[in-house]
């Protein structure tokens, strides 16, 4: 049996996961900014979703990613280098998105998040780089 689908396969739900957590995040994040106090009952909620499906969602587009690279000698490409570097960004935003809901968890407030407005293009980015491969 081939990986290589597979392998591909779960990169790819992995990423809508993941995707779908940075998007409901930010969304409840820029939501929370006027009333913080309002979310916060929340927030242990939103941890435990993050958590549960985001985190492992990031881990799965980070070991399919490197999975499917190394399979096909993909890292001397231009094109995977500049996806790794949205990738990076990414996983960054998200790192500073739970810090946000931690916080609002304990001191019900939420400072504002640069970048969030930036998952679309990222994400339309990534894709244009990984089906075209320019």
């Amino acid at each position: 049996m081939e990986t290589y689908p597979w392998l591909k396969a779960l990169h790819v739900a992995s990423a809508f996961l993941f995707i779908a957590g940075l998007v409901a995040n930010g969304l409840i994040l820029v939501a929370g900014r006027a009333a913080a106090d309002r979310i916060a009952p929340l927030a242990p909620i939103l941890g435990r979703w993050d958590r549960a499906v985001t985190v492992p969602a990031m881990l799965g587009v980070w070991a399919c990613g490197i999975g499917l690279a190394v399979s096909d000698g993909w890292f001397a490409s231009g094109w995977l280098q500049a996806k790794l570097v949205v990738v990076v960004l990414l996983s960054a935003l998200h790192g500073l998105q739970s810090g946000q809901i931690r916080r609002i968890a304990t001191e019900r407030r939420i400072a504002p998040l640069p970048l969030p407005a930036l998952v679309i293009p990222a994400v339309l980015a990534i894709a244009v780089l990984a089906v075209v491969k320019p």
